[in-house]
């Protein structure tokens, strides 16, 4: 599963796994002599949900602890639950046909669980009652460093006729075909003939595909409205050559090749490198690796606009198919219980009259239990769902705040990169605190915290798409949030015409799409508290 080799690109920073196989106390095959093993790895996931061959170890002669060489490649999705097979054979022959060997026993995990543990020790099931397979995931070694570069220029050109120029820069990286290709522009400087440009950071695969010697082409402009930009000119550097930072050698001189030849052309300005750093970036497998739990907590909608859950057109309706809200919570639940040692998760209810007294709550725990709100796995949160139901009356109103608000009391207690948490909401209708919950995302938009909001039935959402600020920063009171961390999802659109559709492939295409954001706000989190792994901390000093 290795990416193809492309002259004249540059290795992408991808999510690639190598696992490392080997195997202990296998059962004894051969008479005369040990077994041959070889390990053969399956993957399954919903979108393709039959067990396929990936990886062939190599065959080790007479061993019945093996170490394999051959490494298994996987594209590591957080999104979907990636299941693995090993199956571990003693090989009699040069067939490649399995049923020519034997069969030395088989165990499953997942891809969630390799990389949340790292070292796995998973128990062989065969009729011999002995055999371990130990299992080492690690993370592709890809070039993590970005870099970040001011410049200023120094008497550039003037340009326009009855002003100045209004410079910036552009960046150019040559690719193997010698072909440039451009990775940064900066913003425009307006009127200055000795501008400054913002620093800006750039991953260093994009700026040279991780060749510290490949050159790198600034070109200078003279903005125009018109967008005819006036090209003012340009200077070649590397990476090694900008690396030497601010200093003599890092002053350029900007040409103009039109006029280079021209009686006393000196050059069109200087270009001055003011500012150099590099850092590494880590990725969100590094955190997880490094022991970073995931915490899953589920709030769940039960105000009377669902429907009267004992009749068929409710939301709410239990019945032998699963409801939109018992796909919803299976399909994220699912996901998430890899990344977490315990598999025990917190379930909120909220716009509920409560049993005995039918007291209203936006903040009750849907087990029932006076203390304790955790259930046990993605089956234990449909359960404890289900037999709520049955015991509350739905009521209202819709309020999410109480909900974020206790999440985000616990995040942040656990600042320090060892927690991420993510609360799972589920409803079916428009916010009624519209205001407290943007207040309640601000302020939680500062902690290690994800918010997924799972949309059900055929409300207006829209009010929704300005909570999830892909486009627009989200401000409460005049205070802009940090980050973006609310994801919004309407269910509906997977569940195809009239909300019909097959439940296991809604619950692949929902989790997808509710979860692929999590690994990069769980990364801008700790980027904006410069947290690193616990792997690549220093160890203390005795």
């Amino acid at each position: 599963m290795t990416a193809a080799f492309k002259p004249g690109s540059a290795v992408e920073p991808t999510q690639l796994i190598d696992l490392a196989i080997s195997c202990r106390n296998l059962p004894d095959c051969d008479v005369f002599s040990k077994s041959d093993p070889m390990c053969v790895i399956y993957l399954k996931t919903l979108e393709r949900d039959k067990w396929h061959e990936i990886c062939r170890t190599e065959i080790i002669e007479n061993n019945l602890n093996p170490d394999f060489t051959t490494k298994v490649r996987i594209v590591y999705r957080f999104e979907i639950q990636q299941n693995l097979k090993f199956e571990v054979y003693d090989v009699d022959s040069t067939s490649t046909d399995l049923r020519a060997h034997d069969f030395l026993g088989d165990c499953e995990t997942t891809v969630g669980h390799l990389v949340s543990n790292v070292h796995v020790k998973l128990t062989l099931r065969n009729s011999y009652n002995r055999g371990q397979v130990l299992v080492t995931a690690e993370e592709c070694g890809v070039n993590k460093d970005e870099v970040t570069l001011t410049f200023h220029g120094r008497h550039l050109d003037r340009k326009d006729w009855f002003g100045s120029s209004d410079p910036f820069l552009e960046l150019w990286k040559v690719f193997e075909n010698g072909h440039y290709g451009i990775v940064h522009r900066t913003e425009v400087v307006k009127w200055n003939l000795n501008p400054r440009w913002k620093c800006f950071t750039l991953p260093i695969h994009t700026l040279c595909g991780n060749d510290m010697d490949r050159d790198i082409l600034i070109k200078c402009y003279d903005w125009n409205r018109s967008g005819n930009h006036s090209f003012i000119g340009e200077f070649h550097a590397t990476l090694n050559m900008l690396s030497k930072g601010p200093g003599p050698e890092t002053v350029f001189q900007c040409i103009n090749p039109n006029k280079k030849h021209k009686p006393n052309y000196a050059n069109s300005g200087e270009i001055v490198l003011m500012g150099y750093s590099v850092r590494t970036v880590y990725s969100f497998l590094d955190y997880i690796m490094s022991g970073t739990q995931i915490n899953c907590s589920v709030a769940i909608d039960f105000t009377a606009s669902n429907g009267d859950p004992t009749l068929p057109d409710s939301l709410h309706f239990i019945s032998n198919n699963p409801n939109s809200y018992e796909l919803a919570l299976s399909a994220v639940v699912e996901i998430i219980q890899d990344y977490h040692a315990t598999k025990q998760f917190p379930v909120l209810g909220f716009g509920a009259r409560l049993p005995p007294n039918g007291m209203i709550s936006h903040e009750f725990y849907v087990n029932l239990h006076p203390t304790d709100p955790y259930c046990y796995g993605a089956q234990g949160v449909v359960e404890a769902y289900k037999n709520c139901i049955r015991q509350v009356q739905l009521y209202g109103p819709t309020n999410f705040s109480p909900v974020i608000n206790h999440v985000a009391r616990f995040a942040a207690t656990y600042t320090d990169g060892s927690q991420y948490f993510i609360l799972l909401i589920i409803t079916d209708g428009v916010i009624t605190d519209m205001e407290h919950t943007k207040s309640a995302i601000v302020a939680a938009s500062a902690l290690p915290m994800s918010i997924i909001i799972v949309g059900v039935g055929q409300a207006d959402f829209s009010a929704m798409e300005e909570l999830d600020a892909d486009t627009v920063p989200l401000v409460s009171r005049g205070r802009k949030a940090a980050r973006d961390i609310v994801q919004f999802v309407e269910f509906s659109r997977f569940l195809g015409p009239h909300g019909r559709g097959h439940g296991a492939a809604a619950k692949l295409e929902l989790a997808k799409e509710v979860l692929a954001e999590i690994p990069d706000q769980l990364v801008g989190y700790m980027k904006s508290q410069n947290i690193t792994p616990l792997s690549a901390r220093a160890p203390p000093l005795e």
